[in-house]
């Protein structure tokens, strides 16, 4: 048996409200992956799975909710660790009913310089990120994570355009 080849994957979750899944990019990167690179040949493959949560500069992310406590923050934090470990558990998933060798882990930052760390620290093979496929007048305002690991990151990087018929009606959602 050969050498295994190591892909890490910078995955988010959707920004839909009410969706507490992986965005359409993330996905969509991911089956492309498992289509079009590690096909059957599972054995051969590691998935190295990145998860950036954004710290919340304001703590006042979710509008919907009224902090009144320490312990509001602390189940607030909870809570968003949660939704990494489910959103996670999503990919890892999925790898085990295919049989591809797997890891997944947790960050906290600023997505675009803590994926161009993480890959410094681990040294994959090469990385695939999704990416909404932004305007430009979109990205002065929203910024791309993908446009920055492309130029920044220490190792190949692979971008996955979501299909056309997934754009959500705004397309800085995901």
């Amino acid at each position: 048996m050969g050498e295994v080849t190591r892909i890490m994957v910078a995955v988010n979750q959707s920004s839909l409200k009410g969706y507490p899944h992986p965005s359409i990019s993330s996905k969509g990167a991911f089956e492309w992956t498992i289509k079009k690179i590690v096909r059957h040949n599972v054995a051969s493959f590691n998935l190295l799975f990145l998860h950036v949560q954004v710290p919340d500069e304001d703590g006042f992310d979710d509008m919907d909710s009224i902090y009144a406590s320490p312990d509001d923050f602390k189940r607030m934090k909870q809570r968003d660790r949660i939704r990494g470990a489910h959103l996670l558990e999503y990919f890892v998933n999925k790898c085990h009913e295919i049989g591809v060798g797997c890891q997944a882990w947790i960050k906290h930052g600023d997505p675009k310089e803590v994926i161009c760390h993480e890959v410094k620290r681990v040294h994959p093979d090469f990385l695939v990120v999704g990416s909404r496929g932004l305007g430009p007048f979109q990205k002065v305002f929203v910024g791309t994570v993908s446009e920055f690991c492309v130029k920044h990151a220490e190792c190949p990087v692979i971008t996955i355009k979501r299909k056309a018929d997934e754009t959500p009606q705004d397309p800085v959602d995901d």
